[in-house]
């Protein structure tokens, strides 16, 4: 990820994270963790024009009102102080897909938002040839077969990066290197999926989707509307407060146990499209992510279709 998405990915953490302590103040005792992922996030922040910042915690705002109608325990009546933290980018390579936590110690619970900035991804994974997908998204190495399927494209990949060549310099990268691979990444799933049935569509998508129940909060700057999605799939989300009470109930959403096809997009040959049981769409676009060529690829892995428990709501700011 470029310097530039890196610092407006944590500019828009911090306007969440300063309109969450701004707000909640006002009703009860909150408090910011200044780690290093605060400090980071704040020299992005001061970087930005006073205007820019105006605007920024406006479009926040309405996004942290509607976690708060989702989400009564964060500012029901108590006399336990609320914490407020970012997480570092690690958290995310532990299957920790939340950015922003809101935390109450005293009854041990805790909810975490995911903040986007204008994308709409869930994941950027990457292909390698000694990376094994299979152990690190669902826990089951990858088979022989796979191996060798890959080993060609990789060996080719190899000997251009030898050569200093660019993307731009290989005669037909979709032909020689993108559909080869999709095919053994296809392939491999299938094999998988068969072997070891309802486990592995499950698997994937907590692997996609992180390990925590978390709000995603999606900032569309063009519409000015702030999208939230709430997966609640281990009903960890949305708990009734003492004294405030939701005025959003949220559905528990389940996880797939049946790949019902996995084929190429109409039209493309970089791009894979995954149908589940129970509504569940993942497309899975195979690109390279820099302009020399390099022996691994990256998948930009986005949500096409959702059960209808997994509701969004869009909130609009002027």
């Amino acid at each position: 990820m470029s310097n530039k998405s890196n610092n407006q990915g944590r500019v828009y953490e911090f306007s969440y994270l300063i309109t969450l302590f701004e707000e909640i103040s006002k009703v009860r005792p909150a408090k910011i963790e200044e780690n290093n992922s605060y400090f980071a996030a704040e020299r992005a922040w001061n970087t930005l024009t006073e205007s820019e910042k105006t605007m920024y915690k406006i479009s926040a705002l309405a996004g942290v009102n509607t976690i708060f109608d989702l989400e009564p325990l964060i500012l029901d009546d108590s006399d336990d102080e609320l914490e407020l933290k970012i997480q570092s980018d690690d958290k995310g390579k532990e299957g920790d897909v939340r950015d922003v936590l809101i935390i109450r110690r005293g009854i041990e619970w805790e909810i975490g938002l995911s903040v986007k900035h204008n994308h709409f991804a869930v994941k950027h994974s990457r292909l390698s040839k000694n990376l094994d997908f299979g152990k690190k998204w669902y826990g089951i190495n990858c088979s022989k077969q796979y191996w060798r399927d890959i080993k060609p494209i990789f060996d080719y990949l190899d000997c251009e990066k030898q050569k200093g060549s660019k993307w731009s310099d290989l005669p037909n990268k979709e032909h020689d290197v993108y559909v080869p691979l999709l095919n053994a990444f296809k392939g491999e799933l299938e094999r998988q999926s068969l072997l070891f049935g309802r486990d592995i569509p499950k698997l994937m998508v907590e692997y996609l989707l992180g390990k925590f129940d978390f709000y995603k909060v999606i900032g569309i700057d063009s519409k000015k509307i702030i999208q939230i999605q709430s997966y609640n799939l281990r009903g960890t989300l949305n708990r009734q407060g003492n004294r405030q009470r939701r005025s959003i109930e949220l559905p528990i959403s389940t996880l797939p146990t049946r790949i019902i096809n996995i084929g190429y997009k109409p039209d493309s040959k970089n791009t894979l499209e995954l149908y589940l049981d129970g509504g569940w769409q993942f497309s899975f676009r195979i690109h390279n992510a820099s302009t020399k060529v390099e022996s691994s690829l990256k998948f930009d892995i986005q949500i096409i279709g959702m059960p209808t428990t997994i509701i969004s709501i869009d909130c609009r700011w002027k």
